[in-house]
């Protein structure tokens, strides 16, 4: 009987360990092929994918397969790396430091290196994506990494603060870098490069400001004044489609089809806003528009006073050089004697406007365009605009392309002059284009300086709020005074040679 029961259990006993030998494999199976089609998806999500599903917590390591790995690249890159360093510390003297100067704030007088050394730790390449978009150049974009040790000491000067060293720390830095090499049948086979940052992934730079012997809140705002003066910078010269080129020495080469062009004329007629955020506590605020598509070339409207649903019904006409990566920035802000207050902030996308179409757009004002950092949430009022597009001809291009380079060179001038507390300064509506000459009117303290044609005039007088205050702008009440009625700044009449197409 004993023996009975022992096969019996024994039996029993074996049966349920393979039935549930046979159930774990079954299901263990049934995972490995779900996890199987997970990891398929995920490997057909691209970078924008991933950052829509982890937010704010997207690891910056994460690389994709279209780029190939180099670490071969990067051992030899921390070997050269003292020698790379010292070149890069003279050329970014040499060459950011006159951009500090174009792109510092109103409200600092100047603003420079004191030190600057890269560190010991160079960047790290974390793969090259090698195309071939057009015949005659090769383009590789660099997915960059650098948290390295630099030593960057800046200077900083403003009205009330003689000089106040700040010191960059704790610098890292997440870009794709395109380089461009354009091709050519003699040695070293290669004529030119050109150099950008691309617009997408867009370019991360992180650091933290400490000011040396002082207090970062001797001048308040500092840090956001850098801040944005970085960003602009960024954004303005180094960003595809913006580019630097090089030629290549000792081969004779015409660069000119390498170099950033006009590429067309946005028509912008800045119409009304609507229940504008009153920042007045006393009445009610005084707006008006600034608009641009890069800050050197801004442009603004005329204040309204004391109205929250203003109507300009004023026209700007914007250079565009990519409409297929340019917007246009459009920031309402309250006229006021001291620092002007942001009212709202809109940026509008040029790539889905059609040329030769006037269309009206409805913009949703925004605190800021990195909506991220804001916590005050609450609707700013809309900004209702009408665009029109033009594509220039060669020669359109040709005459864009001088304009622009005269308008800068007079802003220039005027900074150097004080008219203007900075390149970034808005010109005023009161500012035309007539003939061959620019004109910039009201903008210094009782006085405004006009050119009409090839003739210099001062015109205006008075203190009003629009002017240069605390490094703001400071309007005369005057006006150039010229035959029929007065045109702003980048508006171009026909009586005075060839001139882009106005629509």
């Amino acid at each position: 009987m004993g023996l009975i029961s022992g096969i019996l259990m024994g039996t029993v006993f074996g049966i349920a360990i393979m039935a549930g030998w046979r159930q774990m494999m079954r299901y263990r199976s049934s995972k490995r092929i779900a996890k199987a089609v997970d990891i398929k998806l995920l490997g057909c999500l691209n970078r924008d994918d991933l950052k829509k599903i982890c937010g704010d917590n997207f690891p910056e390591w994460i690389s994709f397969p279209v780029y190939e790995q180099v670490k071969w690249l990067n051992k030899q890159l921390s070997k050269l790396w003292p020698y790379v360093e010292e070149a890069a510390r003279i050329i970014i003297k040499d060459s950011v430091e006159p951009l500090l100067e174009d792109y510092r704030p109103p409200g600092i007088t100047s603003l420079k290196f004191n030190k600057l050394s890269l560190g010991t730790v160079a960047p790290k390449i974390e793969g090259i994506r090698v195309q071939s978009l057009k015949k005659g150049q090769i383009t590789m974009d660099i997915d960059l990494r650098w948290g390295g040790d630099p030593n960057i000491v800046l200077g900083v000067e403003a009205a009330l603060v003689a000089n106040l060293p700040i010191q960059l720390k704790d610098l890292q830095v997440f870009t794709v870098v395109r380089v461009i090499f354009q091709l050519c049948e003699e040695i070293p086979c290669i004529s030119a490069v050109v150099v950008a940052l691309l617009s997408e992934p867009k370019p991360r730079i992180d650091y933290t400001l400490k000011a040396i012997g002082g207090s970062l809140t001797a001048m308040p705002g500092l840090s956001d004044m850098i801040d944005d003066t970085v960003n602009t910078i960024v954004s303005d010269m180094l960003q595809w489609p913006h580019r630097i080129v090089v030629p290549i020495g000792g081969v004779g080469v015409d660069t000119s089809d390498l170099e950033l062009k006009p590429q067309g004329q946005l028509t912008l007629t800045i119409v009304k806003a609507t229940n504008l955020k009153n920042m007045e506590m006393i009445g009610k605020s005084d707006p008006y528009v600034t608009a641009f598509i890069r800050p050197l070339e801004k442009f603004k409207t005329k204040a309204v006073d004391n109205n929250l649903n203003p109507v300009w019904n004023h026209v700007l006409q914007l250079i565009v050089e990519d409409k297929e990566t340019q917007s246009a920035i459009l920031e309402v802000l309250d006229e006021d004697i001291g620092q002007d207050k942001r009212l709202g902030i809109a940026k509008l996308s040029l790539i889905g406007i059609q040329p030769e179409i006037e269309n009206e757009i409805e913009l949703k004002l925004q605190p800021s365009l990195d909506m991220l950092k804001i916590k005050d949430k609450k609707d700013r009022g809309t900004l209702t605009v009408k665009v029109k597009y033009h594509e220039f001809t060669k020669e359109e291009q040709d005459v864009a392309m001088e304009e622009e380079k005269r308008i800068l060179e007079e802003k220039k001038r005027l900074k150097a002059e004080g008219i203007i507390g900075s390149t970034m300064d808005a010109i005023d509506g009161a500012a035309g284009l007539v003939g061959s000459g620019v004109g910039f009117v009201g903008g210094g303290v009782g006085a405004g300086v006009g050119l009409v044609g090839s003739g210099l005039g001062a015109v205006g007088s008075g203190l009003s709020k629009a002017g240069k205050f605390m490094g703001r702008t400071i309007t005369g009440t005057g006006s150039s005074k010229k035959s029929g009625a007065s045109t702003p700044v980048n508006t171009v009449e026909e009586n005075g040679g060839a001139k882009p197409r106005i629509l």
